[in-house]
């Protein structure tokens, strides 16, 4: 019987973002099966500040191999003659790190990762929406990203006929699907969208995109000159895809790896949407999938970046739901304070210097670093140059009690609740 049809659904893998160190040390900590990324040039991220490079490889292997975590390099990008050199060098590098597969859309780059046998999964922009380009793309891939316009019922039933008519990957196994889970819609087909291009000569497809998609725009009739905006919407600005309350279905579709889109976002985010699917893909498969879990999980999901939530076209929606803003309507929002100075582990607690802002005790906080990854706490024993405080401002050497490691560098938020 093929996975996801049987009475409990088959677990899937759950794919995380990793834009740099911060975000992959967030996304092992919080449970992800597998992280996907970018290096350099060639993926559709290109642009991400602080992003990896091709020189990163091996320690991101190894970070990963450690948690028995599989490492997918993302090189997803339009590729025009002149990319092809370092598009082999990026493989070769990749092959010889032991990356686990890579992500691609063009052809020169599926077939030469393919004969440097390289694991291939082919990404999204390659738009596959049917049985039969399944089964040629599965002369070179292990996985295969369907678009994310296709509806629940389509998606199983390519999971359905990869089974009967037995199409297998060069592996000798399955063609093993997978589906966008959480995060941001773009509004064009696939991805394949010329605006950014067209307004900027940024191409989104070379991983450029400056989303002016996102902005507020008003319509006008070319014959009257009368302006209308349409419904107060951004009109070209999609919510976020959420499928966590509706993951069970998700799950018994068959498909074999679920992604949460969001490699430009941050460790906060990636921490904590990782969180909230790995714990509601285990509590499906342990019958504990209750509401009042979920209702708690859409509260964690809607404290981190988003544009508002939608269902995405897994329901049959034909029309996409549109942002009421051009930025974040996180719950939550986060304040830099400062960064950290020294970890006593004997005792728990860790030291940090403010450089802006006051600090109280019981101030809900968060930690970042490259290696820290993502801690969330509570300040717990404030002091000040060594004193027992109720409060701190700039300049001052602060400690209080952390649950884990902290490094020098390491940035401190303090975590507002946002009014609106």
């Amino acid at each position: 019987m093929p996975a996801g049809h049987a009475d409990t659904p088959a677990s899937p893998l759950l794919l995380s973002p990793a834009g740099n160190f911060e975000c992959l040390t967030a996304a092992l900590q919080a449970g992800a099966d597998a992280v996907y990324f970018g290096v350099d040039q060639l993926n559709m991220r290109a642009g991400a500040v602080d992003g990896f490079e091709i020189s990163d490889l091996p320690p991101i292997a190894d970070q990963c191999h450690k948690k028995n975590v599989s490492a997918c390099l993302t090189l997803n990008t339009i590729m025009y003659e002149h990319d092809l050199r370092y598009m082999r060098t990026i493989v070769d590098a990749a092959k010889s790190a032991g990356i686990d597969a890579v992500i691609c859309s063009d052809i020169a780059a599926i077939s030469y990762a393919h004969q440097k046998g390289l694991p291939v999964h082919i990404s999204t922009q390659c738009n596959i929406t049917n049985l039969e380009t399944v089964a040629f793309y599965a002369k070179f891939a292990e996985v295969m990203v369907l678009s994310r316009e296709l509806t629940l019922q389509q998606v199983e039933a390519i999971v359905k006929g990869i089974h009967e008519k037995n199409i297998l990957a060069p592996s000798g196994k399955p063609v093993r699907i997978e589906i966008f889970a959480h995060g941001a819609l773009c509004m064009a087909v696939s991805g394949k969208c010329h605006l950014s291009l067209h307004s900027h000569n940024a191409s989104a497809n070379r991983g450029a995109c400056v989303q002016n998609c996102r902005r507020e725009y008003i319509v006008t009739d070319k014959e009257t000159g009368m302006e209308l905006e349409v419904d107060g919407e951004y009109i070209m600005s999609a919510k976020d895809l959420c499928t966590l309350p509706f993951l069970d279905q998700l799950m018994r579709s068959g498909a074999s790896v679920f992604k949460i889109e969001g490699r430009g976002r941050s460790a906060d985010y990636v921490y904590k949407t990782t969180l909230c699917y790995r714990e509601a893909i285990d509590a499906i498969r342990q019958g504990c999938f209750t509401q009042d879990k979920k209702e708690e999980w859409m509260k964690q999901l809607a404290s981190v970046f988003n544009r508002g939530f939608w269902e995405g076209y897994f329901m049959g929606k034909e029309i996409g739901e549109w942002s009421k803003s051009d930025g974040s309507l996180a719950t939550q929002r986060k304040v830099y304070i400062g960064k950290g100075r020294k970890y006593y582990p004997g005792i728990g607690v860790g030291e940090f210097v403010i450089e802006t802002h006051t600090l109280r005790e019981n101030d809900p906080v968060m930690i970042t670093g490259p290696t820290t990854g993502y801690i969330e706490t509570t300040v717990n024993g404030l002091r000040l140059d060594g004193a027992i405080a109720t409060e701190a401002g700039k300049g001052g050497l602060i400690t209080f009690k952390v649950p884990a490691r902290i490094r020098p560098s390491d940035k401190l938020y303090k975590l507002v609740q946002d009014p609106s």
